[in-house]
């Protein structure tokens, strides 16, 4: 019924629903809303007004691999379609970079430190508000399909309903589909659907995409395992892509005009220099959102932004209160072009993923500089790529440490990915991959007490205590590129 009113109260909305009931059709409009004043309260201007909320979250998708953020060889045409419909964020940025420290930065509005989710595989506290608790505040139904928190953490969110938050379940775009087609509850809706894609295991083939054919990054090994991989996490992106084509389609088709979209992923894909680092590739993730009417079609935003912005965003479009005592700050005012800024400083930080990775950083990012504190230099730096299975990037890694025996880059290559320096300081105008560590040069000296001096202050601000979560790899433990044991019965990642 709330449906039908607001068709004819609303001036985005034209097209009453073809499902409505044969009785409404029989007694017409000025029936309806006749009887609708027996049977509810009149729809006030918030009501109206209030949009609904989705939010279409990627697993593992590097800015650079779209062709959005300028992608020659791999196509993203839904991203595309998103970015002429809407507003595309340049710069915009995840809290930690793997899964469930981002994910918790996100649905908490508080960095890892604060919430207490450090490392991969950790939960924010219990006591801790989430998102879902400030949008039913407001009158919101919030729902989760698919991985949108940390897997089979989604329960311990609040959410009122969720499903297919496991590993890889794949299923959970078309489940999220046919629930909001089936969905008849009045209530404004705040649908968050996580796709698993691009997340490793990667297609089997390249599906359309040849290893000839791909870009091998320039802070990588250019070896033929390489390429084929890259094709394979190029399909990967194409699923992906489908995947948010098909959840805005039925956003616009079921709910209407009058819908904020946003997409946007966890942070960068699982690569050397990537996921689990501070550099541009782990941190820096695409994020393009749409609202007809609402949002300017076509533009783009140099507005520096972080992942615990969006709770406090979505809260202050839901027409809620700016949440307290958080470390996210709504950037409404720049979805709607009121400032063409936000932050001016990005802090980041990483604190390890069980076994495989054992190297706490910290970082500070500014709109030209970047700063990264690795805590303890003198660790062996690993990850899944080179330690867990062949599918998850060990076999090309395995082709980059044989091509490194004869190959001064790829020994650079791999040196760097394996021990780092206690400082690192770069250019990001002249040095987008961070390939030149300028923390010992003398003319920056200045800058770099600066933002060490920043990173100091921030870490005692956030209580972050800058700890070990596990017991870290050695460079000179004979063990120190053996794979950790698997929990019997346990999915590695």
């Amino acid at each position: 019924m709330l449906t039908f009113l607001c068709a004819m109260q609303c001036p985005r909305i034209r097209r009453v629903p073809a499902r409505l009931p044969a009785l409404w059709r029989a007694i017409g409009v000025r029936g309806a809303v006749a009887l609708a004043a027996f049977t509810m309260a009149p729809l006030t201007a918030a009501d109206v007004a209030r949009p609904n909320l989705v939010v279409f979250v990627t697993d593992d998708h590097s800015r650079l691999d779209s062709t959005v953020y300028g992608s020659t060889d791999v196509k993203t045409p839904n991203m595309e379609r998103l970015a002429k419909a809407g507003l595309v964020f340049d710069r915009a940025f995840v809290a930690s970079p793997s899964c469930a420290p981002s994910r918790g930065a996100m649905l908490t509005g508080l960095m890892p430190a604060r919430n207490g989710a450090e490392p991969n595989h950790s939960k924010p506290r219990a006591e801790i508000r989430k998102l879902p608790a400030y949008l039913q505040a407001q009158g919101y139904e919030v729902v989760a399909f698919g991985k949108v928190s940390h897997y089979q953490h989604t329960v311990d969110y609040g959410f009122d309903h969720f499903a297919h938050d496991t590993f890889h379940d794949d299923v959970a775009v078309s489940a999220a589909i046919a629930w909001l087609k089936a969905r008849r509850s009045a209530k404004p809706l705040a649908l968050f659907v996580g796709t698993n894609w691009p997340h490793v295991p990667w297609p089997q083939t390249g599906e359309g995409y040849t290893a000839d054919a791909v870009r091998v990054p320039v802070n990588h090994v250019d070896t033929a395992v390489t390429r084929e991989m890259r094709a394979r996490y190029y399909a990967a992106i194409g699923r992906m892509d489908t995947e948010l084509g098909e959840v805005y389609d039925a956003a616009n088709a079921v709910l209407g005009l009058n819908t904020f979209f946003l997409t946007t992923s966890d942070h960068g894909a699982q690569w050397p220099f990537g996921k689990w680092t501070l550099y541009e590739n782990g941190i820096r993730t695409p994020m393009i959102a749409v609202w007809p009417g609402h949002l300017k079609a076509g533009t783009r935003t140099d507005a520096m932004v972080s992942w615990i912005d969006l709770l406090p965003t979505l809260v202050d479009l839901a027409g809620g209160p700016a949440p307290r005592e958080i470390d996210g700050r709504s950037f409404a005012g720049v979805l709607r072009g009121e400032t063409t800024q936000h932050r001016d400083r990005i802090f980041t930080t990483h604190s390890g993923d069980g076994r495989y990775n054992i190297y706490p950083s910290r970082s500070v990012r500014t709109t030209d500089w970047k700063y990264i504190r690795n805590l303890h230099p003198e660790y062996y730096f690993t990850t899944h790529v080179d330690l867990a299975r062949s599918d998850d990037g060990a076999a090309y890694f395995r082709s980059w440490e044989q091509k490194a025996k004869t190959d001064p880059h790829a020994a650079a290559v791999v040196a760097r990915y394996h021990q780092r320096a206690a400082e690192e300081l770069y250019d990001l105008r002249v040095d987008p991959f961070e390939l030149k560590n300028l923390a010992a040069e003398p003319p920056q000296a200045a800058r770099l007490a600066m933002l060490r001096g920043e990173v100091d202050a921030w870490m005692k601000a956030q209580g972050d205590e800058g700890k070990t979560f596990n017991v870290p790899r050695l460079p000179t433990d004979a063990d120190r590129d053996r794979p950790p044991a698997a929990p019997a019965g346990k999915k590695k990642k």
